[in-house]
């Protein structure tokens, strides 16, 4: 790992709901897994959202694209380094002199 958070996590506001997105969506279908086992529904998604199916489906639908976004990486200026602080600019410019 390099220490960077623009390195698989970002630092703009959409990487960082992304992986908010993947953490609750990785619980939520571990859940589902281990509640397989004892025989029980333990989808914390159907269960908090299942009077509203559309608002569930959008949730499901934000966790296909943060997995998406997670894949593929954000392209803006902030994660591509853009949005570096002036000092890390200039000590860059430093090493290349």
């Amino acid at each position: 790992m390099c220490g960077h958070d623009k390195c698989g996590g970002g630092k703009c506001g959409v990487m960082m709901a992304a992986k908010w997105l993947l953490v609750i969506g990785g619980l939520n279908w571990g859940l589902v897994g281990v509640g397989m086992f004892m025989q029980s529904d333990w989808n914390v998604v159907d269960m908090l959202l299942g009077a509203w199916p559309k608002v569930e489906a959008i949730v499901y639908v934000l966790v296909g694209v943060a997995a998406i976004l997670k894949i593929f990486g954000c392209k803006c200026h902030i994660c591509k380094g853009m949005g570096e602080e002036k000092g890390d600019m200039d000590s860059n410019m430093g090493q290349k002199m």
